[in-house]
């Protein structure tokens, strides 16, 4: 995964834990694109001190990522939901026998999903 996605997808799910410091600089970085600079004449600190905020942020939620697990099952229930939607609307096109395998591919899908909540 592109790690801005990634960083991206990580506050998303975790930003919330960090303090309004850290969630102020490192949404200037992920969603604002700001350069190191920018933000840190912005907060009138150092690059280095928003290198290292940002560096810290970056350890922080991969660990929560870690305990948690959020992003991955995102990612998981995602991907199955868009295999069901390939499915089905193959199944809309094939003969009577294939709808069956279709159907039980599609519920096999479900049934992974309902696991994963």
């Amino acid at each position: 995964m592109e790690k801005i996605v990634e960083q991206g997808l990580l506050y998303d799910f975790y930003g919330e834990l960090l303090t309004k410091h850290q969630q102020q600089i490192y949404e200037g970085i992920v969603y604002d694109n700001l350069s190191l600079g920018e933000i840190a004449q912005e907060e009138g600190i150092s690059r280095q001190a928003v290198h290292d905020i940002v560096k810290r942020c970056d350890k922080i939620l991969l660990g929560y990522e870690e305990k948690l697990r959020l992003v991955a099952r995102f990612t998981s229930i995602k991907d199955k939901v868009s295999q069901i939607s390939r499915l089905s609307m193959m199944c809309e096109q094939e003969g009577l026998e294939d709808r069956l395998a279709c159907s039980l591919q599609i519920r096999k899908l479900s049934a992974e999903i309902m696991r994963e909540l």
